[in-house]
């Protein structure tokens, strides 16, 4: 058994070095094969290889994928950063239009009168001068959160 595998690596080796032949045809067709065609413009091609290294192919596969790894990372990151940035604008567009409605409140409750607001019935309940000063101590501190 030894034996035939040695062999077979010898005729596999030989197979490998032997030559390839190149013609034209008198079509102007470009012909490649193993054996002479006798064809006057055939021309011996010398092959040569040199075998290939297992470790280098590994190193090459190794850079391949930690590439690949590194693509991967950065894709997810861009990915999560523009999820966190959509997000940061939402929150800011919230906490402007909470500013601009409690900003309203404030300014209506500043122009009317009389103040009220409305029971569980939906009732209007006014508001006393204590009442109305704390509403607006409220209102003064919610523009002070939303609005700075």
């Amino acid at each position: 058994m030894a034996g035939l595998t040695a062999l077979a690596i010898t005729v596999s080796g030989a197979a490998m070095a032997d030559s390839i032949y190149k013609w034209t045809d008198a079509e102007g067709n470009v012909h490649y094969g193993d054996r002479p065609s006798g064809e006057a413009t055939e021309e011996r091609l010398q092959i040569t290889y040199a075998r290939t290294s297992s470790s280098s192919v590994k190193r090459q596969v190794d850079s391949y994928r930690s590439a690949a790894d590194a693509r991967e990372d950065a894709r997810t990151a861009a990915a999560e950063s523009r999820a966190e940035a959509a997000e940061q604008r939402a929150a800011e567009e919230e906490r402007m239009a909470r500013c601009e409605q409690t900003r309203a409140q404030l300014a209506q409750m500043l122009e009317a009168r009389r103040v009220y607001r409305e029971d569980e019935n939906g009732e209007r309940v006014y508001l006393d001068d204590v009442q109305r000063a704390e509403a607006r101590a409220r209102a003064e501190e919610q523009i002070e959160e939303h609005c700075s």
